[in-house]
């Protein structure tokens, strides 16, 4: 039988709202309205008041250096401007994100509360955020967009696109995440991709959907689901992309407990993901001590009321594992079960959301966050018990973590 959760995991979970501070701090202006929201949002919401300092300098220097900055300045030097002065914080949950990344309408459909009163101009006519897209994310390595994530069940996967594919024209024209996309949804484009280090580049065709983040969250969660057998053994699969969509753990719930892994001797759980959010219990699926249990109508229909999975587990961690997924990743390595892959994002602090005058979205840490007594995964992470690298680059759709992980089931298996 697994061990508790820790108790004091219930201090660490990502908040989507928290009240506003009040430091009250009092930093110069540029004129630039941008601008001097942010530098207004942070003054009076960033949870560490001792590194406001820091920030106030950061601050003056874009505004008293060789180039300073003013109302008139161009939106290159104010965005570069934006990044430093949040730079000098060093925390995670603090950035800026603009309507030209897939993060933003992600974040806008995870903060959707926090931005109620903007979500019907935002995104009309009924308010849900949503994008144009094909369900991959790209990811800059020396200068060039590779995909980092292919959306399981997503036009992008059912068009033979792999991670680590080099993304290199859409219908012609450079690739852009959303630009490259607008206005075409139900229409196809051409992707041109090169698969390995100098190969020549090939094409494949790909539907362009209207993609609502959260539902397409939950669709690649279920259809990342799979079981392979090995010497006799039934070794399960699933990829929680995310723990802010509102179905995604019961997906993995009805999945273990009546679906396709309720046969399985043992289960890979894959923490890759996007985004962490989530309730604080959320690894109680795999570690908790309290009994599975069900409801039965009078009609005979059960209805499931409390999933917990008793057979072996093991977990795939990386840099993508942040925020809610870290605490998951920290729950579960507390408990003995493996976790492969590498070190996790150190990325556990709540954030909240804040539109700017432009539309785009701050993202800011406005609260600490605290495991047991005093422990602290922000800056630091979750190492792997055993580490297995990832080069994203041309990985042609290999996946060594993956690989790693189902080896380290089929020991545990093998073992009894």
């Amino acid at each position: 039988m697994h061990a508790k959760m820790p108790g004091g995991l219930l201090a660490g979970f990502l908040l989507l709202l928290v009240p506003a501070q009040g430091f009250g701090l009092d930093l110069p202006r540029s004129g630039h309205p941008i601008f001097d929201r942010v530098v207004t949002l942070v003054a009076d919401n960033f949870h560490d008041p001792s590194a406001l300092d820091g920030f106030g300098a950061a601050v003056r220097q874009e505004l008293d250096g060789g180039d300073p900055l003013n109302a008139k300045s161009t939106e290159p030097r104010v965005d570069a401007a934006i990044e430093r002065i949040l730079a000098s914080l060093d925390a995670s949950h603090t950035a800026r994100f603009t309507q030209d990344s897939i993060a933003y309408y992600e974040l806008a459909d995870i903060f959707r509360y926090a931005i109620r009163h903007d979500m019907k101009r935002l995104f009309p006519p009924d308010g849900r955020a949503s994008y144009a897209g094909v369900g991959m994310v790209t990811r800059m390595e020396n200068g060039l967009p590779f995909v980092s994530d292919v959306y399981d069940g997503s036009p992008a996967d059912k068009a033979g696109i792999r991670v680590g594919d080099e993304v290199l024209t859409v219908d012609g024209a450079p690739y852009r995440e959303i630009e490259s996309f607008r206005d075409r949804t139900g229409q196809k484009v051409e992707i041109r991709l090169r698969r390995n280090a100098g190969a020549q580049p090939f094409t494949t065709s790909a539907a362009v959907a209207r993609l609502r983040p959260l539902p397409t969250f939950e669709k690649a969660i279920e259809n990342s689901v799979s079981v392979n057998e090995s010497d006799g053994r039934r070794i399960g699969y699933l990829r929680l992309w995310t723990l802010s969509s509102p179905d995604g753990l019961d997906i993995a719930a009805r999945e273990l407990a009546t679906g396709r892994l309720k046969d399985a001797d043992g289960v890979v759980v894959d923490l890759r993901g996007r985004w962490g959010g989530g309730p604080p219990d959320a690894a109680e699926l795999f570690v908790g001590d309290t009994p599975n249990f069900r409801l039965i109508s009078r009609g005979g229909k059960d209805m499931l009321a409390n999933v917990r999975w008793r057979r072996p587990v093991v977990a795939i961690i990386d840099e993508g594992s942040r925020s809610g997924l870290e605490l998951f990743a920290y729950a579960l390595k507390a408990n003995g079960i493996p976790l492969v892959g590498t070190r996790t994002a150190g990325a556990l602090l709540a954030g909240r959301a804040y539109l700017l005058p432009d539309d785009s979205m701050l993202e800011l840490a406005v609260s600490d966050a605290v495991i047991d007594d005093g422990v602290r995964l922000e800056g630091r992470g979750v190492e792997p018990d055993v580490p297995v690298p990832f080069a994203l680059p041309y990985a042609g759709g290999r996946d060594p973590q993956r690989e790693a992980a189902m080896e380290e089931m089929r020991r545990i298996l093998a073992k009894g």
